[in-house]
């Protein structure tokens, strides 16, 4: 006799399995084996990929290796100057390629040489999984996408960079440069330092949203904070790749303190990012005939009016992703670039006279100190101290890509589906291009004479092959100006009291600031 339970529940059963005797543990046991089954495929074929990137990292050679920790016990805890030592010594050792080990199992191939570069540039490659830790907060924009999708925005974008475009940006790049001439002023000729990364950083972010969004007012409180998500966003995907845990299951890392704080810091971008939209499409609701009046189009319209064959617009998220995207790479990089050219002409001073000359007879006579179009071409001593800058202190030290057809690069064979690291870093201080003084800024490296028997892909700020940098003529001609004009007005050196120490995240910056002084053009400096 069944009891009162049992009978409620042969109730719930379906007739059909009623009547042909199969239990709940067998419906269970049913519905459990095939999810049993795909987690232990899933498992197996995680743990393959990693064998094989395990097996691939044997083959190069590597740092000083220990069975669980790698090679990150030699880092000293993040990615800063015993990193970067260590990356100098291993290049020096092993020049063309090595392993990195984020942990006793988990290799990253390095490539560090113009032969293994474009080894690996001429065969058919996608963004690394690297990047994806980055996805919640640039989305599927022109860093972040791939195939059809990145073709289709690429060749939107890329009338907003063009030739004639650029001229017209250079009234931008003075108006920003003087903004930062008045901020910087009243640090002139006192004992007091300010940080020059901040500087920079709200320079370039006044560039960015006058150029590519015409204006998009933002309030200075929200410029301040914006910068500094960035810069944070930037630290703890650092701190991220020191957890295999974290680096190897997304979910948990989103659990966790830093990943929580990722994720608010990743909102705010978006909100900021939302918010300029927001104002431009009421601009247009409002008076459709802006537009026309418009003597160019900037980057976000663009992306507001852009139609396919069939009269497909992209879609809101869309705009948004490249919106975040121009945001943080229109103004991060090249506050990056901006900050450590000054670092290196305030390390030496004749380098800083003589650019400041070179400045100096291009404005002779003229009333005002405005760098014109026509005069970026007679910078070649600036451009060369630019470019030393950018070699020396790489302000992109890494790119990554995944292989997406078999290879070979240096002798090893590289399958379908395997992560590769282009060190730019590593790279720019190969002593077999660069020679063994490497470190030492010398900007007659990139004298034309000389450069002529450089290899191409020896010197890559802003990566190469198909995937450059879209936007990387608008920043020389904006770091230029810049630099023009701040030279102009005053002699920059280093805080002796408060030592500068990079820090590669994203970008490369400074563990604790980068603090200067400055005194107007003709005072002593001390």
């Amino acid at each position: 006799m069944l009891s009162v339970g049992h009978r409620h529940e042969r109730k719930l059963l379906h007739p059909d399995i009623m009547n042909s005797g199969v239990t709940p543990v067998d419906v269970a046991v049913g519905l459990l084996v095939p999810v049993a089954v795909y987690l232990l495929l899933a498992v197996a074929k995680f743990l393959w990929k990693y064998w094989i990137q395990f097996s691939i990292g044997r083959q190069f050679p590597s740092p000083p290796y220990h069975w669980l920790h790698g090679n990150m016990h030699l880092t000293g805890g993040y990615l800063g100057e015993q990193y970067l030592s260590m990356t100098r010594q291993t290049v020096e050792k092993h020049p063309r390629a090595h392993s990195f080990w984020l942990a006793g199992f988990l290799a990253n191939i390095t490539v560090t040489h113009p032969v293994t570069i474009k080894q690996l540039l001429k065969v058919s490659t996608k963004k690394s999984a690297d990047y994806d830790q980055l996805r919640p907060w640039l989305g599927n924009g022109l860093i972040m996408s791939a195939g059809d999708v990145w073709k289709v925005h690429r060749r939107l974008l890329t009338p907003a960079f063009h030739f004639d475009i650029l001229k017209q940006y250079v009234s931008v790049y003075n108006r920003a440069a003087g903004q930062m001439i008045e901020n910087i002023s009243k640090y002139t000729g006192k004992e007091e330092s300010f940080e020059m990364f901040q500087q920079a950083s709200l320079c370039t972010m006044e560039v960015i949203l006058q150029c590519a969004f015409s204006g998009g007012e933002m309030p200075e409180q929200t410029k301040n904070e914006y910068v500094e998500a960035v810069k944070r966003i930037g630290i703890l995907q650092v701190e991220r790749d020191f957890n295999p845990l974290y680096v190897l299951f997304t979910a948990i890392y989103h659990l966790s303190p830093g990943g929580r704080e990722f994720l608010r810091l990743c909102d705010f971008v978006h909100d900021t990012a939302g918010s300029i939209i927001k104002r431009r499409r009421q601009e247009l609701e409002s008076n459709p005939e802006i537009l026309a009046e418009k003597k160019r189009l900037d980057f976000l319209d663009i992306l507001l009016t852009a139609r396919d064959e069939d009269g497909r617009g992209l879609t809101d998220l869309e705009i948004r992703e490249e919106v975040d995207t121009f945001l943080f790479a229109g103004h991060d990089t090249t506050a990056s670039t901006l900050s450590w050219t000054l670092y290196s002409l305030a390390q030496h001073p004749h380098h800083q006279d003589k650019v400041r000359e070179e400045v100096d007879q291009i404005l002779a006579g003229r009333e005002e100190d405005t760098i014109e179009w026509e005069d970026l071409h007679k910078l070649p001593y600036l451009t060369m101290c630019l470019k030393e800058a950018m070699r020396l202190h790489s302000p992109v030290p890494f790119i990554s890509r995944t292989v997406t057809e078999d290879t070979v690069i240096d002798g090893v064979h590289i399958p379908e589906d395997s992560y590769i690291g282009i060190h730019l870093y590593g790279l720019h201080h190969n002593p077999g291009i660069w020679g063994p003084q490497h470190m030492e800024f010398d900007p007659s490296r990139f004298h034309p004479d000389r450069m002529k028997d450089i290899d191409s892909h020896a010197f890559m700020p802003f990566s190469a092959g198909q995937r450059n940098c879209i936007g990387q003529n608008f920043a020389l001609n904006e770091e230029k100006v810049i630099l023009a004009r701040l030279l102009r007005k005053f002699t920059f050196a280093l805080d002796p009291a408060r030592p500068v120490e990079k820090d590669m995240i994203v970008v490369m910056k400074t563990r604790h600031g980068m603090w200067m002084k400055v005194k107007s053009v003709g005072q002593s400096a001390d």
